[in-house]
């Protein structure tokens, strides 16, 4: 659906992740693990987690194809439930638009307490979402809060406002606009630090 090559919040968070000498990550809803793959081609070790089976076979293969499988480990998960990982034992969380699925507002608290949990201290968690100048907003079936079903998919919307309210533990250091895509998906790329 979005291409295999890395995507521009993955480029921009590994810069990021080489300014902190960081080099182990947890991604996130990995889909098809296009910027997991990018981050071990860039000596970052990555545990990319995604609820879908066939999503993690489809990294598992290009594990293996890459040669990456010291560089990449991946599981099955739904980030609804507590993240397996140790308290204070992860460098940073990164996820490129698992925010904007169908995850209400307390999901995302819980993921952002257990997000919090698992960084270590000063740990970095960068993820992006849709915001609500995107074109989609508002658009297709309402299914309250900011979340609206287009052709059967679920998204969630984000204000700036919104972005701050799931800071609890954290402090913001990045919210900025981009685009991705030729319809194209308006975003906002964050960067929050863990207090």
């Amino acid at each position: 659906m979005f291409g295999l090559e890395p995507s521009l919040p993955a480029k921009k968070a590994l810069n990021i992740f080489k300014e902190n000498n960081y080099s182990k990550i947890v991604e996130l809803g990995a889909g098809l693990g296009r910027d997991s793959i990018y981050f071990a081609k860039n000596s970052i070790n990555v545990t990319a987690l995604d609820y879908s089976e066939n999503g993690i076979k489809i990294i598992n293969e290009k594990i293996k194809k890459e040669n990456l499988t010291s560089s990449i480990s991946t599981l099955k998960f739904d980030i609804r439930e507590d993240l397996p990982f140790e308290t204070n034992s992860v460098d940073a969380c990164y996820s490129h638009m698992l925010y904007c699925m169908a995850l209400t507002l307390k999901d995302l608290d819980k993921l952002n307490s257990e997000i919090h949990r698992i960084l270590k201290p000063g740990g970095l968690n960068i993820y992006t979402v849709r915001n609500t100048n995107d074109g989609d907003y508002k658009k297709g079936i309402h299914r309250g809060e900011d979340l609206y079903e287009i052709d059967g998919f679920i998204i969630h919307f984000f204000s700036e406002d919104k972005i701050l309210n799931l800071t609890n533990g954290f402090k913001n250091l990045i919210i900025e606009y981009f685009e991705e895509g030729s319809f194209p998906r308006k975003l906002y790329f964050i960067c929050n630090k863990k207090n």
